[in-house]
């Protein structure tokens, strides 16, 4: 090969890596973008502390609530409640839960005929029945307010949809009476600071709400 073949080939060598080399450097100049000074949207997340104290019902006022209460919305709620449990005068259990007429007064874990779990036949040792508040606190979540119980139901999330249903259960035979009409007894709105009065051991104590559901007394199944 001719020394000016191979001086075009060296040459077309040196031409091409020149090339490459050119566009690693211009490229980024012509495609580089600064960053903007100001992002054009922020997103704010709230830090998870893990203490799980927003979802906080306020205790009703069982003397307003019942007798404003949508009873035919509460009957409708419990139609997902028809495949284990019956509602009618008869008192038949269903076929996983105990029947519901008159439950609303009722013992926990009493209804006879039906085998209760461990766990309520001990909620019916810490409250002698079925009260308003009770059935509210455990209607949201049945598992959390009574540990092993056997209804499995998610439960009810809406606070105006449990007083509904417990405003349909009243008209089912319930010998609980409605008691009067008494705004105050209300938990205070979140964030507002309750005082406890002088000798009293509970905040609601003084208030007359019914007393809130502890952990050490979450219940089950209602019956």
């Amino acid at each position: 090969m001719s020394d000016l073949s191979n001086n075009m080939i060296f040459g077309a060598a040196l031409a091409t890596g020149l090339v490459i080399a050119g566009l690693e450097v211009v490229t980024p100049m012509v495609f580089e973008k600064a960053p903007p000074a100001k992002p054009g949207y922020i997103i704010a997340v709230a830090a998870d502390t893990g203490g799980g104290g927003a979802d906080v019902d306020t205790p009703p006022d069982w003397g307003t609530v019942l007798k404003t209460a949508d009873v035919s919305a509460g009957q409708a709620k419990t139609t997902a409640c028809l495949a284990c449990h019956s509602f009618d005068a008869s008192g038949a259990n269903g076929s996983i839960g105990p029947g519901l007429y008159g439950v609303e007064g009722r013992k926990p874990g009493s209804h006879a005929g039906f085998a209760y779990s461990a766990g309520m036949v001990a909620e019916g040792g810490k409250i002698p029945a079925w009260d308003y508040q009770h059935l509210y606190e455990f209607l949201k979540s049945p598992q959390s307010y009574v540990d092993g119980t056997k209804m499995t139901y998610a439960g009810i999330k809406s606070p105006q949809d449990r007083i509904n249903v417990i405003a349909y259960l009243h008209t089912l035979g319930s010998n609980l009476p409605i008691p009067a009409p008494n705004p105050k007894a209300a938990a205070p709105a979140a964030g507002a600071a309750a005082a406890t009065p002088a000798g009293a051991t509970d905040p609601k104590a003084a208030t007359g709400a019914a007393p809130a559901k502890t952990a050490e007394t979450a219940p089950a199944k209602a019956g």
